[in-house]
């Protein structure tokens, strides 16, 4: 299928690895003009323009904006769960510095980015991908990952409403359980995870499926969920807008 991307310009934010990754490299596949944005540059994709920007700084919006001119599309993949947090023994051992990291690397970024970007999206009827995470509808450990991910789908949606009759589309994707570096490397969400258990990390990833009822029975790929976000940046989805599309494998049973 063509998607009908060929001359679109995308930023796709939270670049360096992961969904993010993926997501950039399949648009610049389909033909658009992508800037990927991380606080590392990773090794040279085929048609995509890394931009080192650490977007927890409240001026790198702007300093982005100009760097890319007029975009159609805006990914806002950029997220993470915070270490504190994760070590954290639940909600009373969450301090508010922590509480303030995660959202300020989970919503304000993506808040000051779309701020930044909207002018010529909206000059162009563009569209706007959040990657929020089914921690935004389920209470998954950490808690102040999953607040700042329903803030993020929330504000999808007001986007969607306040946008929507000038051409704006305004969407979310909620991954479950992805073979990204928080569920891989030694050093992740999952590795703390199996240490707790006392388990090695494969063989706690090898219980995933069964622990976290995946119908499936696997973890998501990553560039799985990157197709699913490329195809609703593109004309093919032009009548979607306001939606949060779960990809998570049948994790969640009611959405």
């Amino acid at each position: 299928m063509d998607l009908q991307l060929t001359g679109k310009t995308a930023v796709v934010t939270g670049a360096s690895k992961g969904i993010g990754l993926e997501t950039a490299r399949l648009l610049a596949q389909e033909g658009a003009i992508v800037h990927g944005v991380a606080r590392t540059v990773p090794e040279p994709v085929p048609g995509v323009t890394f931009l080192a920007r650490d977007l927890t700084d409240p001026s790198a919006a702007a300093s982005l904006a100009e760097a890319v001119g007029p975009v159609d599309i805006l990914i806002n993949n950029v997220g993470a769960a915070l270490p504190a947090s994760m070590h954290a023994e639940g909600f009373l051992g969450i301090d508010d510095a922590t509480w303030l990291g995660t959202f300020e690397l989970n919503l304000f970024a993506t808040v000051r980015v779309t701020r930044a970007l909207l002018p010529s999206l909206l000059d162009r009827r563009g569209v706007i991908v959040n990657v929020s995470s089914i921690g935004a509808r389920a209470p998954y450990q950490p808690v102040d990952y999953g607040a700042a991910k329903a803030a993020l789908t929330n504000l999808s949606k007001a986007l969607a409403e306040e946008f929507g009759p000038v051409g704006l589309r305004s969407l979310t994707v909620s991954p479950g359980p992805t073979r990204t570096a928080n569920w891989g490397d030694p050093h992740g969400y999952a590795a703390h995870l199996a240490a707790q258990a006392g388990v090695p990390l494969d063989d706690f990833l090898a219980g995933v499926p069964d622990a976290m009822s995946i119908v499936l029975g696997r973890l998501s790929e990553p560039e799985e969920t990157a197709a699913l976000i490329t195809y609703l940046a593109s004309p093919r989805a032009a009548n979607l807008t306001g939606a949060d599309v779960v990809a998570d494998g049948g994790t969640l049973k009611a959405v």
